[in-house]
């Protein structure tokens, strides 16, 4: 279990990470929402001992982080928002690579090199560089490489940005093999539909601050099951209503455009946050 408690990171005048307060269980799928500069790079950082909080402790299984951290590095892999990857290394030799880093015998790093290039359906471009890859292909090797050394958590900070629709899909398929293994996902985000699909629980964090955790679901119900987007004076207004029932009725007596339709991880952070998910903190 990953555990936060009162963690407060801040840098000069900003405050980062605000008395986070979390718990992350073994073989969860948890996802951290939140526009860009809301904290959860900084959080990602702190968890993969890069960086150090200002305040409070993080711990693994009850241990803080900072009284081994050789362990803690062996037990996390992460996979970073910018690539990592050797480009003038072939698909293969990334794998060994990192196999030798964390002092993999021969026989394993040829092992796991050949099993994770067949996980990744890299094997017909193991013999390739790696900047010869397309973003998906790259992608889906950091996370092959990632696995390399088998780690227990496995730490994903913004895996699809910049990923076309079907590279974002097979990274997707990819990561739901990983979560069947049984293997502890913490994900950060900003795509909503990522973490709906993906995620048992997710955290919306704010300026900071962690504001709610929940399944999606709940989260979703928590606000209202439907939503009444109206447009009036050049807004728009949107009203939650617990069934479409409820929605119609209260759309009887707008006056002008509007939709009912379902609502969804984003409506419910706006609601919570009165901020769009895109919005970027200044």
């Amino acid at each position: 279990m990953i555990s936060y408690q009162a963690v407060t990171k801040t840098y000069g005048q900003v405050t980062a990470v605000a008395d986070l307060d979390l718990e992350i269980a073994d073989g969860e799928f948890f996802g951290l929402l939140g526009p860009n500069g809301a904290g959860k790079t900084t959080i990602m950082r702190m968890t993969a001992t890069l960086t150090a909080p200002d305040a409070g402790t993080i711990q693994i299984d009850g241990q803080p982080l900072h009284r081994d951290l050789i362990g803690v590095k062996r037990r996390i892999g992460i996979v970073p928002q910018y690539s990592n990857l050797e480009g003038d290394l072939t698909a293969a030799e990334n794998l060994d690579y990192h196999g030798r880093l964390y002092g993999l015998s021969r026989a394993r790093r040829r092992q796991r090199t050949d099993e994770l290039l067949e996980f990744a359906e890299l094997t017909e471009r193991r013999a390739d560089q790696a900047k010869n890859f397309s973003g998906g292909m790259q992608r889906k090797l950091m996370i092959a490489k990632t696995l390399m050394h088998d780690p227990d958590i496995l730490l994903l900070d913004e895996p699809i940005v910049g990923l076309d629709a079907t590279s974002r899909r097979r990274i997707w398929d990819l990561l739901r093999q990983i979560a069947s293994r049984g293997m502890t996902i913490f994900l950060t985000t900003h795509y909503l539909e990522e973490a709906q699909m993906l995620c048992s629980r997710v955290g919306l964090l704010d300026q900071g601050h962690l504001r709610t955790v929940d399944s999606p679901n709940n989260i979703i119900d928590g606000v209202g099951r439907y939503v009444l987007e109206s447009f009036i004076d050049g807004t728009t207004v949107q009203r939650f209503f617990s069934s479409q029932a409820l929605a119609y009725k209260a759309a009887s007596s707008v006056a002008g455009d509007f939709q009912v339709r379902e609502a969804n991880l984003e409506d419910a952070f706006i609601r919570l946050t009165n901020r769009k998910l895109g919005d970027a903190d200044v």
